[in-house]
Parts: structure tokens; sequence; C-alpha cells
């Protein structure tokens, strides 16, 4: 069964949805690098460069679910905004 992640508004977007699936190029408990800055379910901002783990994936690698150590935190972050190490 698949759930739905509602994200906050981002430029150029009024709501995005994302449907997690279980596929995706970067495998899940991957260690990334931000590209850009990301925001955290609470609110905190990662700055670019930050490294986290996949812990999520959604529309088969569209975007993922990255837990970050600093600040604490979860963000989902567009595929295009990670680098895997």
């Amino acid at each position: 069964m698949a759930s739905a992640l509602k994200v906050p508004p981002m430029p150029d977007h009024d709501e995005i949805v994302y449907v997690r699936r279980a596929e995706g190029p970067i495998p899940e408990l991957s260690v990334v690098a931000l590209l850009a800055d990301a925001t955290t379910l609470e609110g905190d901002v990662v700055p670019a460069g930050s490294e986290g783990t996949v812990v999520a994936t959604w529309a088969e690698g569209e975007a993922y679910e990255v837990e970050f150590t600093s600040p604490v935190g979860v963000a989902t972050v567009k595929a295009e905004d990670l680098r895997l190490l």
C-alpha cells in the first residue's frame, strides 16, 4: 500500500504530493549530500553541502525523505537537489 506525503509549497508550485514507492535511483539508507538548502518537516533549514541518509523514496525517485543530524530532522528533497556519496 502506498502512502502520500504532502510537502510545503515550493517556488513555482502551489502544492506537491508525492506517492511513496520502494524503487528509485538512490537506494534507501544511502548517504547523500544536499546540492541546495532544504527545510526539515520541523521548519529548520539544512544548508547545501550537508550530508544525510535516505530513509524513504517518493514517486519512484522523484524525491527522497532524508534524515539529517545537523540540524536534527527529516526533509523531503527533490532528486535533483541530492548527490549520492
